[in-house]
């Protein structure tokens, strides 16, 4: 197995490469965007979760002093558009759907005057009865959000492998209950935003703090009826993404129709409770039910899952999120019979998408709980159940999901070291618990038709150094820096001579963006081949001027040596000049490409989604004050398996941030919506967690190697979001005695739910 110690960059902890300007202040994010004549923008919003537009009145805001454009529907093509179906609007189409969806905008002078200029907007309003509960939408005669959609209706799913009658009939023991998670918000600390400048040859170009600037360029043009040639899209500093940022949302889109009719660039950014109303579409509220059979020997003979998905007013990514939720889990256990049921429903509510975990949260805060409740019913330790059922290298899901490596094993090994599990199990104090969780989670997934690759381009400057062309940006993951480092690697340069571009659409090849933990697998593998090309070359010049066979040359620290020789070598830097300061002679670039062995899941949704999984284990130890309902978490730990460690400090950031927005979502967020209507939009109201919330941790990455990935890794960035609310609650079970089936777990509800057991335990003596 290769290790990360055998490497010269890979796996050291080096300096981020966009740390020095973001410590300075010298990144610049979209609130520090300045073009000529540039204007602000403002947007009406709607104050109804349904209702029909009679009409829009502009005049007076036209007529204000300062006011350059204003923008209804009535300026744009009126075409839907959206990530799997077209089903949303840049500005709304005879109704809006959801309290905060655009219904104008105006571009003025200053903030203030394009504030005013919104109230000066008259619009009058017929309120149409909604709809704001996933189940009740799928009731016959229920409001329509959408008049094609029967039933509220978006998607469908009904899939089984194997027998699965058959397999609960065989097995021992068979647990079932029902879960709800709530929406989840991104929080990042900058809020989406965008520059729009609209040439007048017809081209537009976008400045967006977005995560995936080649789809946003696809969207954006489709919903403008334009060439995607005549889109433009540079990616600025991003302050947080989260999945919140890959242009799910009209923001720049209505930047963009602001500055064509303005005839100058219009800058747009949400205020935070525009965030909250309609910027960062949140995570699917989901609730699922969960049936698992098990043999007497704890092994996972059956599951069948049931999954209802609020979608809110329009679908974004929620389709392939409910995929995820109902079948993902699938690769992280060994069993043959599965049943999935899945419906996918509009409803009168912020619409819904991608946040860290894809759905996976929502499943394995169910699915884990599940096996929790089978473990106890079976008399068997957690952290057994999950060595007994745990996939393997070579296994293959029911799904056709195929496992290159995997050392989820060695995960639970390390965890029930960590923890010291047995011995804090045995000894354990009143009203204190352990709880255990698995997870699975992909390097990219072919969802986006049948590529699920990446390109970059490495220009060997005349001084020695490289410059990478890519257009995957930095949303603050750090993957900028680790494709420095698998550059440098692979060149043998210091990773201090490799730089990478600002990511534009204009200036370099396709890329697909930051989703699916797909960066340091997929554009990872991309850069080492267009650092592999850049290398031939370099080692045929090199091997003229050292007058030896380009095979018997290796690369280190900027000089280039024939192996087997004392002190017989030549500078990166004199290579590169040679090459090109000749007769015929030519810079040193190379272009790379990888997409990764994945395939395209036909209609019943069988095919291997990634090129590569990865997986994790998490534990915590949780005390519980049977007075108050508060929970502490006394200890948490993490063992990671994403292949070689790339770049650790950004590994080891990854892993923190995970388990943050995870501890969060189990026992503090949650936005309370009232008839459609968000009542908490801020962050007074919303609480996330705070460094105080932080528990003390233990983390480890396993000893691993992704045989398809480059120098061995895959990815990590969603892992440790995954399982937290699970371990939590399975923790909380333990301690107490009582499994809280909503999220948040607040102290309320596990208050409630310690009165409801005390009465039964009083009735049943």
């Amino acid at each position: 197995m290769a290790k990360a110690e055998k490497f010269s960059v890979v796996g050291r902890r080096v300096q981020r490469v966009e740390g020095f300007d973001k410590v300075t202040g010298d990144s610049k994010f979209i609130a520090d965007i300045f073009l000529p004549n540039m204007l602000v923008g403002k947007v009406l919003r709607s104050p109804f979760p349904h209702a029909r537009i009679r009409s829009i009145d502009t005049r007076k805001a036209e007529k204000l002093r300062g006011v350059r454009a204003v923008v209804t529907a009535e300026d744009t093509i009126k075409r839907p558009w959206g990530a799997f179906f077209a089903d949303q609007y840049i500005l709304s189409v005879g109704k809006t759907r959801y309290v905060g969806e655009e219904v104008a905008a105006v571009a003025a002078i200053d903030p203030d005057i394009a504030e005013e200029a919104i109230d000066l907007i008259e619009v009058d309003w017929e309120p149409l009865p909604g709809v704001f509960d996933a189940e009740e939408a799928m009731q016959d005669g229920a409001p329509l959000v959408h008049d094609d959609k029967p039933n509220n209706i978006a998607m469908t799913m009904d899939i089984e492998r194997g027998n699965i009658a058959q397999a609960f009939a065989e097995s021992d023991v068979i647990v079932e209950d029902t879960f709800q998670s709530m929406p989840q918000w991104h929080c990042s600390i900058e809020t989406i935003g965008s520059v729009a400048e609209y040439s007048p040859n017809g081209k537009y170009t976008i400045y967006m703090n977005t995560q995936t600037l080649f789809n946003a360029r696809y969207r954006i043009a489709t919903a403008l009826g334009v060439p995607e040639t005549d889109v433009r899209i540079i990616q600025s500093a991003v302050g947080g993404g989260f999945g919140g940022k890959s242009c799910d949302d009209n923001n720049a889109l209505v930047a963009a129709v602001l500055s064509r009719k303005a005839g100058k660039p219009v800058k747009l950014i949400n205020t935070r409770e525009e965030e909250f109303l309609a910027g960062c579409r949140p995570r699917v509220f989901m609730k699922i039910t969960v049936k698992l059979g098990f043999k007497k020997d704890g092994r996972i003979r059956a599951k069948h899952i049931k999954v209802i998905a609020d979608n809110g007013a329009y679908s974004a990514k929620a389709p392939a999120i409910t995929g995820v939720a109902a079948m993902r889990h699938d690769t992280c256990y060994k069993y043959s019979d599965v049943k999935t049921e899945a419906h996918l429903v509009y409803t009168n509510k912020i619409p819904t998408g991608a946040f860290r975990g894809f759905g996976n949260p929502s499943a394995e805060w169910a699915v884990e709980q599940a096996i929790d409740l089978g473990a106890h019913e079976l008399g068997i330790d957690p952290i057994e159940i999950a060595r007994i059922n745990a996939a393997e290298t070579g296994y293959v899901s029911p799904h056709g999901n195929r496992v290159t490596s995997c050392e989820l094993k060695q995960c639970l090994d390390m965890v029930d070291k960590m923890m010291d599990w047995k011995t804090q199990r045995a000894k354990r104090e009143p009203n204190t618990g352990l709880g255990l969780a698995c997870t699975v989670h992909v390097s990219g997934k072919r969802h986006f038709g049948d590529y699920d690759g990446s390109s970059a381009t490495i220009k060997l400057n005349e001084d020695g150094k490289a410059l990478i062309l890519s257009g995957e940006g930095e949303c603050g993951q750090g993957v900028h820096t680790a494709m420095c480092q698998i550059a440098a690697e692979e060149l043998g340069l210091p990773v201090e001579d490799v730089e990478i571009s600002r990511a534009d659409t204009d200036l370099t090849t396709f890329c697909l963006g930051a989703f699916a933990s797909r960066l340091t697998y997929v554009s990872g593998n991309a850069v080492k081949n267009a650092a592999a090309n850049v290398k031939q070359q370099l080692f045929q010049q090199a091997a003229e001027m050292l007058e030896a066979n380009p095979e018997d040359l290796i690369a280190n620290d900027g000089r280039i040596f024939v192996t087997g020789t004392q002190g017989k070598s030549v500078s990166v830097a004199d290579v590169a000049r040679a090459r090109l300061f000749r007769h015929n002679g030519a810079p040193i670039v190379g272009s790379g490409s990888f997409d990764a062995d994945s395939v395209l899941p036909d209609s019943t949704r069988f095919g291997n989604e990634s090129g590569a999984y990865n997986y994790g284990v998490q534990a915590a130890q949780v005390r519980v004050d049977p007075e108050t309902g508060q929970v502490e978490i006394l200890k948490f730990v993490i063992a990671s398996d994403c292949g070689t460690v790339i770049y650790p400090l950004g590994a080891e950031g990854q892993v923190e941030g995970g388990l943050s927005q995870g501890i969060g979502y189990a026992l503090t967020e949650g936005l309370q919506i009232d008839e459609g209507k968000p009542v908490n939009p801020n962050f007074s109201d919303y609480r996330i967690p705070s460094m105080r919330d932080m528990p003390p941790l233990q983390h480890a990455f396993a000893e691993s190697y992704e045989p398809t990935g480059p120098f061995g890794a895959k990815g990590l960035g969603e892992l440790n979001m995954d399982p937290t609310a699970a371990v939590i609650s399975n923790a909380i079970f333990d301690a107490v005695g009582v499994r809280i089936k909503t999220l948040p777990i607040t102290p309320e509800k596990i208050l409630r739910a310690l009165q409801e057991k005390r009465a039964s335990e009083s009735a049943k003596s």
